[in-house]
């Protein structure tokens, strides 16, 4: 029996989530219209304004053809996606280069809010992974820098343990990192834990509709980020496109539901210039969702949403990326 066969849940879930509707409706009040491009979002308790929309550096690296790679950059620039996201293991170091070729040519570099990701927990190897990142990406400084995939209990005390913290704080002070901030999907406790050992600027997190059933970022971290004026960064909005292939639900409504949460902004794979064109009228057409029409959403994805099915970034292994693994000593 699914909870919407139970008038009391129902109830209760129902009020949930016309307070979700309320709540992403006052983060959109810093929303700022770009007629020229996408809208533009407050980014936590800084100064900076970035596209709803970030570039999805993995996929923008899997593109068989560099100069399509490097088409597609130049063509969501020029559509106002101007938040572009990459990280240092990302095809072996593959997506900073291709990404850096197409942030060399004139002009581009400077429109971007650039952000990578570190890899290790140590501070010689973070110090590595920031060097390496700055060669390939073909610049002087990253505007975010992410402790990238902070998916185990013992990863908060590695970064300040094992030095890769105060490594990056001293990069920060050299001007070579602007804003620094962490990622992982993998559970809310561990972020709400990462929470307690500094005042990021950022903190990316799966963002879906089914996320508001299971184990749920949207419940648990986003609140307390915004609240510290922390900038949520979503990602994973088709929950690896599994939604789409199911058929749980459309593109149009998860991107729509991610982009009605009271985040910075979506990170979006992107790997052609059809999804590219898809997505940036997906996130310009947006408005916000009623309240029934999130009801109707969230009820025609709740029988498949609560058992994790969709989501097993959450609860397995198999979605880690290998450096991290190995760096726990898992195969």
């Amino acid at each position: 029996m699914n909870d919407f066969s139970n008038p009391r849940r129902t109830f209760l879930k129902m009020t949930a989530a016309a307070g979700a509707a309320a709540l992403s409706t006052r983060a959109h009040a810093e929303t700022t219209d770009n007629s020229s491009g996408l809208p533009q979002r407050k980014f936590g308790r800084t100064d900076e304004r970035v596209s709803s929309l970030c570039l999805g550096g993995w996929h923008i690296g899997s593109i068989k053809e560099e100069s399509e790679a490097i088409r597609i950059m130049h063509a969501a620039i020029d559509e106002g996606l101007t938040f572009f996201d990459n990280a240092w293991d990302y095809h072996d170091g593959g997506s900073e280069e291709v990404m850096g070729k197409a942030l060399a040519q004139p002009s581009k570099r400077d429109k971007v809010f650039l952000m990578t990701k570190n890899c290790n927990r140590d501070a010689k190897g973070t110090r590595q992974c920031l060097e390496d990142s700055l060669r390939r990406l073909k610049t002087d400084r990253i505007d975010l820098w992410q402790f990238h995939e902070i998916n185990y209990d013992n990863d908060p005390d590695w970064i300040v343990e094992k030095g890769a913290l105060a490594e990056a704080l001293k990069a920060k002070q050299e001007g070579k990192v602007r804003y620094i901030g962490y990622t992982g999907h993998k559970s809310p406790h561990i972020h709400l834990k990462m929470l307690e050992k500094h005042a990021w600027d950022s903190v990316q997190m799966p963002i879906n509709v089914c996320d508001y059933f299971y184990r749920s970022f949207v419940h648990q971290v986003v609140p307390q980020a915004n609240a510290r004026g922390i900038a949520p960064i979503g990602m994973k909005s088709l929950a690896s496109g599994r939604l789409i292939r199911e058929n749980v639900c459309t593109a149009k409504e998860a991107i729509g539901y991610a982009l009605n949460q009271p985040i910075a902004t979506l990170v979006s794979g992107i790997d052609s210039m059809d999804l590219l064109k898809e997505n940036i009228s997906i996130a310009r057409n947006f408005k916000p969702m009623g309240s029934e029409e999130l009801q109707s959403l969230l009820a025609k994805v709740e029988p498949e949403a609560g058992d994790g099915r969709h989501e097993r970034f959450k609860s397995t292994q198999a979605f880690d990326a290998g450096y991290h693994r190995k760096q726990h000593g898992f195969g």
